[in-house]
């Protein structure tokens, strides 16, 4: 192999680094030319994580930012658009912000967070201290955003009315700096909800960054425009309250869809590069599948990943990259949730390969999202775990499992639960083996119906593949893998292999 090629990006997420120190980059700077002219003043773009969302804002913020360095572009798609360069390409000051790592396990210490994500980007214009546009007043309030606590050099301190009008006295000090108005790019601007609705402090959490995004976004007459990214649609009642100039981009929405991830042309050109196309077959089949608007897409962080994998051994199996990225307690949720009539059914469907139609909700609050099973199902779409297939009908979708890396999740999480509850549900445990002790077929055979009505059946039918049904076969009191034998005679002592509605892939 060539040692020369460039190198994959594996978790790389800033656009300059990526340009300048020799990794493969696939051309998403089309975004900058949609956005422009496709105007809103606030643009929210809501997409699963790992599909490229802090990149492009890493990219934004190069292409608008005063004295960035624009020969990054130089070669890419948005320097054919001649016109849109000369009138926007470095000519506004940036605030940028991830509210990523906004996760304290109580608000005091979300809090803390939030001081140093604002401070640390306020720091980076430091020469406004020196600036003779700025009266000795509004260096103050310049101040007062990159104060450090006295006992802790590692703290900002700002006291809430400081925070909750913090990037908007940012973006009038760079208005007044540059004469230009600001450009504001927040990325992942749910997280701190996320993780305040894990940890009980939710309602807290809400009220501030309401006020925050209020005084930023709704009431900044210093701002341009501004580009918000996150996994959910939050409910424009719970934070953007009053911001009737946001403009929503979900995964079910046409305009942009192509933007974030990679189309297939984009993969097959990828393999080539790295001399893999060999390995396009399993990619497909493992990380394809993904439908944003009318583009079907690939996850990106698990192509980079397993490509990074094959380049080392180019036998390698595939793997749940993007699965292992985080816990995924909604999918565990939504199979315990599953009850015994139509959503145990459709989960059985989806398992199969087949598609069920549901009501999705794209605004929720996170306080709604386990309210009901129909919630789930919305989250279930909005962070990647299920796509659609075709069209939707208003709010009427028809859903899938993307692709096998997220059936191997389901089916995991189905097999974990179902270990899970065999060892807790000990009496029945005992009264089977006690009828597999006396050879009693029937006392087997009731004990298996009465808890198949509560299991979910894996079938190995996804991608239309010829089924290939294994079972769990037990000996005594303890489980293995093994092959099928249907129930038809007496049961010998201690040994019994049957067709199980919870069998593996």
């Amino acid at each position: 192999m060539d040692d020369f090629k460039l190198k994959l990006p594996v978790g790389i997420e800033n656009f300059v680094e990526i340009r300048t120190e020799g990794f493969y980059y696939i051309d998403k700077t089309g975004l900058i030319a949609d956005l422009l002219q496709n105007w809103g003043k606030v643009n929210l773009f809501t997409r699963p994580r790992r599909f490229g969302k802090s990149l492009n804002i890493s990219m934004l913020k190069t292409f608008f930012e005063i004295g960035s360095s624009h020969e990054v572009f130089d070669g890419l798609a948005i320097s054919k658009e001649t016109k849109l360069c000369e009138e926007y390409m470095g000519k506004f000051p940036v605030i940028s912000v991830s509210l990523k790592d906004v996760e304290g396990d109580d608000f005091a210490s979300a809090y803390s967070m939030l001081h140093s994500v604002i401070g640390n980007e306020a720091m980076r214009f430091q020469f406004l201290l020196e600036s003779e546009q700025l009266t000795a007043k509004e260096k103050k309030m310049y101040e007062q955003l990159t104060t450090i606590d006295a006992g802790d050099a590692d703290i900002f301190s700002m006291s809430e009315a400081v925070l909750t009008g913090s990037m908007k006295t940012l973006s009038m000090l760079l208005n007044k700096y540059y004469g230009r108005k600001v450009v504001i790019l927040i990325d992942e601007y749910d997280v701190p909800l996320a993780k305040a609705n894990e940890k009980g402090y939710y309602d807290q959490m809400v009220s501030l960054i309401r006020r925050i995004f209020g005084n930023a976004l709704k009431t900044n007459e210093y701002m341009y425009f501004a580009v918000l990214t996150g996994c959910l649609r939050i409910a424009k009642e719970s934070i953007f309250t009053g911001l009737n100039n946001l403009k929503i981009m979900t995964i079910a929405d046409v305009q942009f869809d192509e933007h974030f991830s990679f189309a297939d042309n984009e993969v097959q050109q990828l393999l080539e590069y790295y001399e893999l196309s060999e390995a396009y077959d399993t990619v497909k089949e493992w990380y394809d599948g993904y439908r944003f608007g009318n583009t079907d897409i690939y996850c990106p962080w698990d192509v980079i990943c397993y490509c990074d994998k094959l380049r080392a051994d180019k036998t390698a199996a595939p793997s749940n990259f993007w699965a292992n990225t985080s816990g995924n307690d909604i999918v565990r949720r939504f199979i315990q949730m599953a009850d015994a009539g139509t959503t145990k059914r459709a989960v059985e469907q989806l398992i199969a390969g087949e598609a069920v139609t549901r009501e999705i909700h794209q605004e929720l609050t996170y306080k709604e999202l386990y309210d009901s099973i129909d919630n789930v199902w919305s989250v279930l779409f909005s962070t990647g775990y299920l796509t659609q297939q075709g069209k939707p009908d208003g709010n009427m979708f028809r859903l899938v499992i993307p692709n096998m890396e997220i059936r191997k999740l389901f089916t995991g999480q189905i097999m974990k639960l179902f270990r899970e509850n065999t060892q807790k549900d000990g009496d029945a445990v005992n009264m089977f083996c006690e009828a597999l002790k006396n050879g009693d077929a029937a006392g087997v055979e009731k004990q298996f119906t009465d808890y198949l009505k509560k299991t979910i059946s894996i079938r190995n039918t996804f991608v239309r593949k010829p089924t290939k049904e294994k079972c769990l076969r037990l000996e005594g009191s303890n489980f293995r893998l093994g092959g099928i034998a249907p129930i038809t005679r007496a049961v010998p002592p201690f040994q019994v292999s049957m067709r199980l509605a919870v069998s593996v892939a």
